[in-house]
């Protein structure tokens, strides 16, 4: 898009003239091009877009900086600001916390719940402390960029079921024997689904929720069957949970760390999480 030195002047609340001399000082100081000057406007060169690739990563860490560096100045150093994917809050994460709090009575924790997508950026700036993500273990394994990851346990999932369905019965269930079920699923590309297309047939979708409330609700009404992650297993007690005959879909939760000056009380917290998972697991 065209942009001018005036409209990032008035964003800047600087003068016109301030940016223009500025861009022009550090053109002259890398010796080559930075914007392309037209009579619609300005447009970044390659050049210019290599810089602002670095420069948002620059921004990005300077407020990471800053928000470590305020909270060891204030007296903010107990409250602890986690993020994760919305099954990871089902019972890992409360777990964790509740251990935490055996040791550490007067902590005060703050939780949220994020998409995996999203919550690499909140850890980067700061606004999280640590993230719970997660991966399908068919894909690439994901390193975002400036964090640390930390594999926490590797999971299956298993079918999930209304109490009284015929395939209840068995002990394990193929995949293809639900092909003609109506489903309800977290998202129509992702890990469900794509197991569905692995077994040889498109799910029948008629929900598409995060919501466990509301998951649960249409399995026990025998409205529609899915896919549960071991960490529902608790939740999702009253359903008929059956292990999926064959390679059944997996995937790993891991923790997002951010680099350096890190909360004090991460180090617990991730024994925690790393002695809850494994007793989960």
């Amino acid at each position: 898009h065209k942009q001018s030195f005036s409209r990032a002047a008035r964003s800047l609340s600087l003068s016109q003239p301030s940016v223009s001399n500025q861009v022009a000082s550090l053109e002259r100081e890398l010796g080559i091009r930075l914007l392309k000057r037209e009579p619609g406007g300005l447009t970044l060169t390659r050049e210019g877009e290599i810089l602002l690739e670095h420069a948002d990563v620059i921004a990005d860490r300077f407020q990471l900086a800053s928000a470590q560096l305020a909270l060891a100045a204030h007296a903010n150093r107990e409250r602890l600001r986690i993020g994760a994917f919305p099954t990871a809050l089902a019972g890992l994460v409360p777990a964790a916390i509740a251990n935490l709090r055996l040791q550490h009575p007067d902590i005060r924790v703050t939780v949220e719940e994020g998409a995996t997508d999203d919550l690499p950026a909140r850890v980067r700036t700061g606004e999280l402390h640590l993230a719970v993500a997660f991966q399908d273990i068919s894909q690439p394994r994901i390193e975002p960029p400036g964090l640390q990851r930390r594999d926490l346990l590797r999971e299956r999932f298993m079918v999930a079921l209304p109490p009284k369905h015929p395939l209840a019965e068995r002990s394990q269930v193929r995949l293809a024997d639900l092909a003609d079920e109506d489903w309800t699923v977290f998202s129509t590309d992702g890990i469900i689904v794509r197991a569905c297309r692995a077994a040889g047939f498109e799910p029948k979708i008629i929900s598409i929720t995060r919501d466990q409330l509301a998951i649960h609700a249409l399995i026990t009404r025998g409205l529609a069957v899915t896919l549960a992650p071991e960490l529902l297993a608790d939740a999702f007690k009253n359903i008929a949970l059956r292990p999926i005959t064959g390679d059944a879909p997996t995937r790993d939760v891991y923790a997002l760390l951010p680099p350096g000056g890190r909360h004090p009380l991460l180090t617990p917290l991730l024994n925690t999480l790393d002695t809850i998972a494994q007793a989960l697991h």
